[in-house]
């Protein structure tokens, strides 16, 4: 690995996180969404990452807050890498799909909501604001790992090019 492969890897986790992260905040801001364009409730959305060097797709298979859920819609290695197959790093992390959560949605009696059946439930999205907090936090904390790691090494080669002069 050349000197600045380390960076090429943490840059590539920086990405990832930031769309874990942004899936994350969207899920919490519709965690109330009863109705979406493709009808029904909001669906929660899962960020599954990928290695973005060697061969085997099932073995760096990583799904976001390490949740397997096997509810997942279209969990095939085939779906996963449809539209996303851009490498970018050797031995690093991208963004191999966002899935939704095929779990059924929440239903609440409220026969006052407009978007209430026949028989007064309506459906809510399965989206506990617990979980979806410790997924942030754990993006977060990944991002300022990843993001030291790059300040280390910016000091590594800073320190090298010291000692050269």
């Amino acid at each position: 690995m050349n000197l600045f492969g380390v960076m090429d890897i943490s840059a590539s986790a920086l990405q990832a996180e930031r769309v874990r992260a942004e899936v994350v905040a969207a899920n919490m801001a519709n965690a109330e969404t009863t109705r979406t364009v493709d009808g029904g409730p909001y669906r929660r959305q899962h960020v599954v990452f990928q290695q973005t060097s060697g061969d085997g797709f099932a073995s760096s298979l990583l799904g976001m807050g390490g949740y397997g859920n096997a509810n997942m819609a279209g969990a095939s290695p085939a779906g996963f890498r449809a539209g996303f197959g851009r490498a970018t790093t050797a031995g690093g992390v991208e963004v191999a799909g966002v899935l939704s959560d095929q779990s059924a949605p929440l239903e609440r009696y409220d026969p006052q909501h407009p978007d209430a059946g026949p028989n007064g439930y309506v459906a809510f999205p399965d989206i506990n604001p617990l979980t979806e907090m410790v997924d942030l936090m754990g993006a977060t904390r990944s991002y300022e790992m990843n993001a030291t790691a790059v300040q280390a090494e910016k000091n590594m080669v800073t320190s090298s090019l010291e000692i050269l002069k």
